[in-house]
C-alpha cells in the first residue's frame, strides 16, 4: 500500500485561516502568518509531491477573508468614533 503524506504546512495555513476570521483583534497576524504557511505549503507540495494541495489554497482563502473581516472592522471602529461628537 502506498500512502502519501499530507503536507504539514497546509493544515497549518487552514488552522490559521480559520483563527484569523474568528478571533477578533490578533486574527490580522494570523492571517498574515496563514498566508505565508500557505505558500510554503505550496512550495513544498510542488517539490514533494505531497498531498494537501487543496487544504493549502482553503487555508489561503481564509486567511485573506480573515485579514478583509479584521481590517473592514478596523475601519468601522474608526468611522463610528471619528462621527462621535466629544462631550466638554
Amino acid at each position: 500500500m502506498n500512502q502519501t503524506k499530507t503536507n504539514s504546512p497546509a493544515i497549518i495555513s487552514l488552522i490559521l485561516g480559520i483563527l484569523s476570521i474568528l478571533v477578533p483583534i490578533i486574527g490580522v497576524a494570523l492571517g498574515v502568518i496563514g498566508v505565508i504557511f500557505s505558500r510554503k505549503a505550496v512550495k513544498e507540495i510542488s517539490q514533494t509531491k505531497e498531498e494537501g494541495r487543496g487544504l493549502a489554497t482553503a487555508g489561503l482563502t481564509c486567511s485573506i477573508v480573515g485579514i478583509t473581516i479584521q481590517f473592514i472592522g478596523l475601519l468601522n471602529v474608526v468611522i463610528f468614533y471619528s462621527m462621535t461628537p466629544v462631550s466638554s
